[in-house]
């Protein structure tokens, strides 16, 4: 599973760049910053929290090419066997994810959809890397702020987890 993480990331990245060559000279790039709050999918868990940055290229007023790196943490539960209770442990990675984000108008803000693909590089010791994959629906307002609903799911060796959360973030021109 490694090997395959690593080459879906290198080529979602050499994607990007691509786009970034060849993008519209009159728009520029944009950076967002985002907060995250979610539920996590796994019962070990009670909530996800995390932040972001997005370096966002477009393509033309309705597609744009994102490419996203952050940090998310899953707060763990604790639990009890008998009479003894444990405390969970915390969960932590570093997703990097780029895709495709379509303005439903063609203003280039208001309603969207968003869908990444990336790797998630595990934070605790022996987590390794997961394949991490985020479809999303939001709203961007044309003063930058941005408010999305997603999924993001991470899978590694058969096995898998996620979190469906809210993004609030503030997005700026370069």
């Amino acid at each position: 599973m490694k090997t395959i993480t690593k080459i879906i990331a290198t080529s979602a990245a050499v994607v990007a760049l691509f786009f970034t060559t060849n993008a519209n000279a009159q728009s520029s790039p944009k950076l967002g910053i985002g907060i995250i709050g979610g539920i996590p999918t796994s019962d070990g868990y009670n909530v996800a929290l995390g932040a972001d940055l997005r370096y966002q290229f477009d393509i033309d007023k309705q597609l744009s090419i994102p490419v996203t790196a952050g940090y998310t943490r899953f707060l763990a539960k604790d639990f009890t066997v008998g009479n003894v209770t444990y405390d969970g442990v915390d969960f932590g990675y570093i997703p990097v994810k780029a895709g495709v984000k379509y303005f439903f108008n063609d203003s280039g803000a208001g309603a969207y959809g968003l869908a990444e693909l990336g790797a998630g590089f595990g934070t605790n010791e022996g987590s390794g890397t997961s394949f991490v994959y985020s479809p999303a629906v939001g709203y961007a307002w044309s003063n930058g702020l941005d408010l999305g609903l997603k999924y993001e799911g991470l899978a590694r060796d058969g096995s898998s987890t996620g979190y469906v959360g809210l993004r609030l973030a503030y997005g700026f021109n370069l």
